[in-house]
């Protein structure tokens, strides 16, 4: 099962996580400050951002992606998807319960 790594500003990350858990397109959202860098239209840019790790299913990971890109303010949202290596069996259970 996936998990969709996910960066946003600061002011925004909240309520990305807020609408894929109420959407039931992910079971829980973690959200960490990071500093990025990067480059954007030949400039090197450094702006404070929240990484988001949804927790979801391959059932609607692709659904997840498309309302990421609906609702997030950036022209080209990171949205990369991390396959689990080893998983408690308890918390797949219940994060399959709660993905619909």
């Amino acid at each position: 099962m996936p998990t969709a790594y996910i960066t946003a500003p600061p002011e925004e990350a909240g309520d990305i996580a807020e609408i894929l858990v109420e959407e039931r397109l992910a079971a829980c959202v973690n959200r960490f400050p990071c500093t990025s860098v990067y480059r954007w239209d030949g400039e090197v840019h450094r702006d404070e951002e929240v990484v988001l790790l949804a927790k979801t299913t391959d059932d609607v990971y692709d659904r997840l992606v498309a309302r990421v890109e609906e609702v997030h303010p950036y022209d080209v949202p990171c949205v990369e998807r991390f396959e689990e290596a080893d998983l408690l069996d308890a918390f797949g259970e219940w994060r399959d319960e709660e993905v619909a």
